[in-house]
């Protein structure tokens, strides 16, 4: 699945935006779906969508993040922090944010904390000792279907966040988030793009 100029995401008139004007943009990925009809929205995809089940990850995907936990776990890079609560952007959101949010703010999403989900946009933060990322999307009509926007947001933590960064990412790029968004695209395509098939 490929990785996109941020210049087409940054287009997409997203609360995001604004929101992490303060925060680097690191990456930007999409995945193209297949028809799907109109009004589908991201929340309506992803409620029933998500994974939820360890054995959904793909094997090699598992395998890095098991190791990524095993060495956050000797070195302590997830052990919660003096500070970790009070750094959340969720204490940063207005009360039209709060009330738009379909998810309780601050609520666990798998190996992130929710700081909002709306319809069609969702922007999820995590924070250890390596980094203070996020991870925005978004789903967007086009003319063959829709197009799921995955953007990552980092904010550096100390000295150790672009060593940390440049450490993973060749494996976040060629391995984890390609297995993961063509799960997702599979997805997709058994909810929305298989032909009906009319009983016998």
């Amino acid at each position: 699945m490929p990785r996109i100029s941020s210049r087409e995401f940054l287009d997409l008139p997203l609360r995001v935006h604004s929101f992490l004007r303060d925060v680097p943009l690191h990456d930007v990925w999409i995945v193209d779906l297949p028809g799907g009809g109109e009004g589908i929205t991201l929340q309506e995809f992803l409620s029933g969508n998500r994974a939820e089940r360890d054995d959904d990850v793909p094997y090699a995907t598992k395998a890095l993040l098991q190791l990524r936990f095993f060495l956050g776990r000797i070195f302590r890079l997830d052990a919660p922090r003096p500070g970790d609560k009070s750094a959340s952007y969720v204490r940063l959101l207005n009360e039209a944010d709060r009330a738009g949010s379909l998810v309780p703010p601050g609520s666990k999403d798998g190996y992130f904390d929710v700081v909002y989900v709306f319809q069609n946009e969702m922007l999820l933060e995590i924070i250890n000792a390596t980094v203070h990322a996020f991870l925005a999307q978004t789903l967007a009509r086009t003319s063959a279907g829709y197009r799921l926007y995955w953007a990552i947001y980092v904010k550096p933590v100390g000295w150790i966040t672009p060593a940390y960064m440049a450490l993973i990412d060749p494996f976040r790029r060629w391995i984890v988030y390609p297995q993961i968004l063509n799960q997702v695209r599979e997805k997709w395509i058994r909810l929305y793009a298989e032909p009906l098939v009319a009983p016998k």
